[in-house]
């Protein structure tokens, strides 16, 4: 029977442990962000007169996603936990703190509250 050699046995645990570890060393660190809760068609500024609430709405049952304006910068809100949904809705034209992972524009929302 062929015995593995202690160096070479250390060097394939060493490797084993690493590629157990790597999702969690490289994993993405979730983020909070405040700002206007919109949707991604409008972004900051809403294209029917009248209520942005109700342009926000009309917006995403037409299929826009949310939103969230914060300054400068629009990020598109992803998200199909339906609770997660309803919170937005209730917080339409106002301003929420979303946490999440950014990546660029857009965001993975773990959770949405008004902001404080």
């Amino acid at each position: 029977m062929y015995r593995i050699p202690q160096q070479i046995r250390f060097w394939l645990m060493a490797l084993a442990m690493l590629a157990c570890l790597a999702p969690c060393l490289f994993a993405a660190k979730a983020e909070s962000f405040t700002g206007l809760v919109s949707d991604a068609m409008c972004g900051k500024k809403h294209m029917m007169e009248g209520d942005p609430a109700a342009c926000l709405r009309a917006c995403v049952q037409k299929g826009s996603k949310y939103a969230l304006v914060v300054g400068d910068k629009v990020y598109t809100l992803d998200t199909d936990d339906k609770s997660t949904l309803a919170t937005l809705d209730k917080l339409a034209n106002k301003n929420a703190t979303v946490k999440g992972q950014a990546n660029g524009d857009e965001i993975q929302v773990s959770s949405v509250s008004p902001a404080k």
